[in-house]
C-alpha cells in the first residue's frame, strides 16, 4: 500500500504525514541507525533494533490509542515519489494536559537543510491551534543544536528557558538543554 493510503495525518505542500503501522518497525531502525541523526539524543549511538520493536513501536502505537489518533509520533513522506525522510511528533505528556504538547522531529540526513522540518512543524502548529484545541507548544532541543533552534525561532517560538537534565553526557551537554515555546493566537476584537 501507498504511503499516501495509509492512515494519513496531514499533508503539506511536500509532505505527508501518516500514522505508524505495526508493519514499520524497520523504518524506524534505519532512522535510529545513523549516528549523525542520533548525535544530539545518544551521542550518536544506535536505538537497538530489538528496543524498537520491542518497545518504541508498540508504545507510539498505543498513543494513537490513547489520545484516538489526534496526537502522537508521525511518518513523514515525500509527497514526490513516497520516500520516508523521518517522523513529527505532536503529544502532550503521558500524564499531562492535552491542551500542551510537545513538537518535535527526526529527520534523515537526506532530508536536511531542504526545509522539512520547518514546514511539517509549521503544518502541525497549525493543526494544533486549529483543530486539535491547544493552548501551547513546546520544543527542546541541546543548547548546541543550532539547525533545531533555527527551525524553532522561524516558527515564532520563544526561547523561555535553559537547564541541565541529569542524563548520560554527550558532546555539547555541558551546555544544557533549551525550551521554546509558542501559544495559540488569540483573536482580539476589540470588544
Amino acid at each position: 500500500m501507498s504511503p499516501s493510503r495509509m492512515a494519513e495525518y496531514l499533508e503539506t505542500d511536500r509532505l505527508l504525514l501518516r500514522h505508524f503501522t505495526e508493519n514499520d518497525a524497520e523504518l524506524l531502525v534505519e532512522l535510529d541507525s545513523d549516528s549523525e541523526v542520533m548525535r544530539y539524543l545518544s551521542g550518536g549511538v544506535p536505538t537497538p533494533p530489538e528496543r524498537i520493536h520491542r518497545e518504541v513501536l508498540p508504545r507510539l502505537l498505543g498513543q494513537y490509542e490513547k489520545w484516538d489518533g489526534r496526537f502522537g509520533l508521525v511518518a513523514a513522506h515525500e509527497r514526490a515519489g513516497g520516500e520516508f525522510i523521518g517522523w513529527f511528533i505532536l503529544r502532550p505528556k503521558a500524564d499531562g494536559p492535552t491542551d500542551e504538547v510537545e513538537l518535535g522531529y527526526r529527520l534523515r540526513k537526506a532530508a536536511w537543510g531542504k526545509g522539512y522540518a520547518t514546514e511539517g512543524s509549521a503544518a502541525l502548529l497549525h493543526k494544533a491551534f486549529t483543530e486539535l484545541g491547544v493552548r501551547m507548544v513546546w520544543a527542546e532541543t541541546m543548547f548546541v543544536n543550532r539547525g533545531s533552534r533555527n527551525v524553532m525561532e522561524k516558527l515564532g517560538m520563544t526561547h523561555v528557558q535553559t537547564y541541565w537534565p541529569d542524563l548520560p553526557p554527550i558532546e555539547g551537554s555541558e551546555h544544557g538543554e533549551v525550551r521554546y515555546e509558542i501559544v495559540a493566537p488569540t483573536t482580539d476584537l476589540g470588544v
